[in-house]
């Protein structure tokens, strides 16, 4: 494993801070943080833990929609992320879906701090629908969003570029200005991409804070 920037080693101090059943339970709506979402089933824990270059700080788990409430880590100097549950699991009570639906979009419109979007989304499948409204979503509310394709491990080099290719035909096709980039939890490819764009984020986030 290659040494983490020095620029960003904030991420490697990230700590556990709350989980926060409702939105009004999150913390107060200052400085700068970023939300992490995708499908149950994505290795969403998997990642952040690789990003934070922790092995244990996100709980992963074999069974999908484990993280049922919002769960904040604090990466100091005012920056969060935010690790939203998990959709399009079927198996999770209809009334906890309902509440994961409305409570989603509330923090995504209501927090004036999030200045960015971590949508991953499983490299062997062609984008879904889930995903495609979230990036459309991004797009028409101006949020900065990146598209992680993890798992790219699980793909040989040439299928993991097919599907790259793939996913930039739809989006192209959609008119979604995104670029996909293929992620994987387990050998680290993406992740250090991955955590440049969030400190892009964050440190533009945080400059607009000292302006105001």
């Amino acid at each position: 494993m290659k040494p983490i920037d020095k620029a960003h080693a904030y991420f490697r101090r990230a700590r556990f801070v709350l989980s926060a059943p409702q939105r009004r339970d999150l913390p107060p709506d200052t400085g700068v943080e970023v939300a992490v979402v995708g499908r149950s089933n994505v290795g969403k824990s998997s990642v952040l833990n690789a990003l934070c270059d922790q092995h244990g700080l996100a709980r992963t788990s074999r069974t999908p929609g484990r993280t049922q409430q919002i769960v904040v880590f604090d990466l100091e100097g005012g920056r969060r992320l935010l690790d939203l549950p998990g959709f399009g699991y079927a198996a999770v009570q209809r009334e906890l879906r309902a509440h994961w639906d409305e409570m989603i979009p509330e923090v995504l419109e209501a927090r004036q701090s999030l200045a960015g979007l971590l949508l991953l989304a499983d490299a062997r499948h062609p984008i879904k629908r889930e995903e495609l409204g979230l990036l459309r979503w991004c797009a028409e509310a101006g949020l900065p969003v990146l598209l992680a394709l993890n798992k790219a491990d699980k793909l040989n080099r040439e299928a993991a570029h097919k599907a790259l290719r793939a996913a930039r035909t739809t989006l192209k096709q959609l008119g979604i200005a995104v670029s996909p980039l293929l992620v994987s939890a387990t050998t680290h490819e993406g992740i250090d991409e991955v955590r440049a764009s969030l400190h892009a984020w964050y440190e533009e986030g945080l400059a607009d804070v000292e302006d105001k």
